[in-house]
């Protein structure tokens, strides 16, 4: 089944922009095209997705038109698509929306979430969904609650990634697991649960059928096909959230792999063979192509503190914080109020001890957001019961030598930074994975490269274990975590 010439397309539709790449079946970036979206003030809440088709279609258009200088077009097996998790369209019989995209990022939908976390946690309080604004099925409330007349009209509600699977497909009724989780599909019992339509203003028949990522789901249309110079055989199939395909491109795929993103916020992600049921909520699971579970979760502590709170010379700045770890300084760069990631604490306020330098601050501040890397996965393993056995890591701090080493050294674990983590490489592979692959495990271990391999120091792993039971002890003084200590 395993084809060295065959390539793959993975097309990533963010808030922001359409991206498309080809890879080969050695992960292999073979190229790449973006297009920006026009963003409006109201973007954040709705956007129109025949615009995100055409950003595609002509990043596509042109992608190709690159590659066919070194790349015969004929070695194209199979397409995927991410998009951002929770953003839902309402399309008529004839697949055109009858609204705008109603983004993950819009909050209209308060009361909606709140009659759906009710309705949710009387159907299984252990598998019980958080349903918030960003959440797929209180946007298909809100949309039915305010455009009634609409309903005689709908023939589903998708998910963004979902339309632009359909525009190369023609297949509009079908959804993958991880973005069927946020509109209510229950990935344990793998069924939609029946008090979506008993319960709630909507109806069953709106609901997509749902199948593993990567699944195939058709072959590309083959009048697009021809227009793009492509083979008739070119396979599209079920994709995947945006944070789970860059999970897949970061190489965690196996059972005890985690990937930690650090961006604005720190995002962690990983596999484990058992459900994980989080009472606090802040913890949940999609559902992993190959069965085991994808638990996640999202702090509010992150990397936009060095922006907002450092200038100048940055580089400078790092190699002067490095040579002080460790700092010896305890610090928390939150800048809001509150955290929902490892733990739940709305009156947590972040720290630092006073008179510090402009690198201490700096060393300080890193050390502090590792620290909170580890209770995540901490409380991961208590929650579990199964062990972390390699942290991959992408988002800017992974592009930070000093914070690499501080993390691995904090974790007391390896650190693996890998090339090509981004939503749309993590779409190809997703591609690969049922059609030149026999599993996603498979795909990512051919296609997925390590960049750079951190490794604790036994010395410094030592003097960060003391300082992160001082940190720990802080976080339980001021009320934000409970009198126990994960290790």
């Amino acid at each position: 089944m395993h084809d060295d010439h065959a390539c793959f397309i993975g097309i990533d539709v963010g808030t922001q922009g359409a991206r498309v790449v080809l890879a080969d079946a050695r992960g292999q970036l073979l190229g790449s095209r973006e297009e920006s979206f026009p963003l409006s003030a109201q973007s954040r809440e709705e956007q129109s997705p025949p615009d995100w088709w055409a950003a595609c279609l002509r990043s596509l258009q042109q992608l190709l038109k690159d590659v066919a200088r070194h790349t015969d077009l004929r070695h194209i097996r199979a397409m995927a698509v991410t998009s951002t998790s929770g953003t839902i369209i309402p399309i008529d019989h004839d697949h055109q929306p009858l609204h705008p995209a109603i983004m993950y990022s819009d909050g209209r939908q308060v009361e909606e979430g709140r009659i759906c976390r009710e309705a949710a946690l009387a159907y299984n309080p252990e598998g019980y969904t958080a349903f918030n604004t960003s959440s797929g099925l209180p946007k298909m409330l809100w949309f039915i609650n305010r455009h009634p007349g609409q309903a005689g009209r709908l023939y589903k509600f998708i998910h963004a990634a979902d339309f632009i699977t359909g525009r190369l497909s023609g297949r509009y009724d079908v959804t993958d697991l991880t973005n069927a989780l946020k509109s209510g599909y229950d990935v344990q019992r793998k069924c939609w649960p029946a008090y979506i339509w008993q319960q709630l203003p909507l109806q069953q028949q709106w609901l997509q059928q749902v199948v593993p990522s990567g699944t195939p789901v058709g072959a590309l249309d083959p009048a697009l096909a021809a227009s793009l110079g492509l083979p008739d055989d070119v396979m599209v199939v079920a994709g995947m959230t945006d944070g789970c395909a860059s999970q897949i491109a970061s190489g965690a795929v196996k059972p005890g792999d985690w990937n930690t993103t650090i961006g604005t916020t720190l995002v962690v992600k990983g596999v484990t063979t058992a459900f994980i049921h989080d009472p606090s909520g802040s913890l949940y699971c999609h559902r992993h192509p190959e069965g085991y579970w994808m638990p996640g979760g999202a702090s509010n502590t992150g990397a936009d503190w060095i922006s907002r709170q450092f200038s100048g010379n940055l580089a400078a700045l790092e190699t002067a914080a490095a040579a002080l770890i460790p700092s010896g300084h305890l610090s928390w760069p939150l800048l809001q109020e509150g955290e929902r990631f490892p733990f739940v604490a709305p009156q947590a306020r972040g720290f630092e001890a006073p008179g510090l330098s402009t690198a201490e601050r700096l060393a300080a501040g890193m050390e502090g957001v590792a620290c909170i890397e580890r209770y995540a996965y901490a409380r991961i393993r208590q929650l579990s019961g199964e062990a972390v056995k390699a942290v991959y890591t992408a988002g800017g701090a992974s592009n930070s030598d000093a914070w690499l080493r501080i993390r691995s050294n904090v974790l007391n674990l390896p650190l693996y930074k890998m090339k090509h983590v981004t939503g749309a490489m993590g779409a190809a592979i997703l591609a690969a994975s049922k059609t030149c692959f026999s599993s996603i495990m498979e795909a990512a271990a051919a296609m997925t490269q390590v960049e750079k391999e951190v490794r604790p120091e036994p010395a410094l792993a030592t003097d960060y274990e003391a300082h992160y039971q001082e940190f720990i002890q802080t976080l339980q003084q001021k009320g934000y975590i409970p009198h126990h200590t994960y290790a």
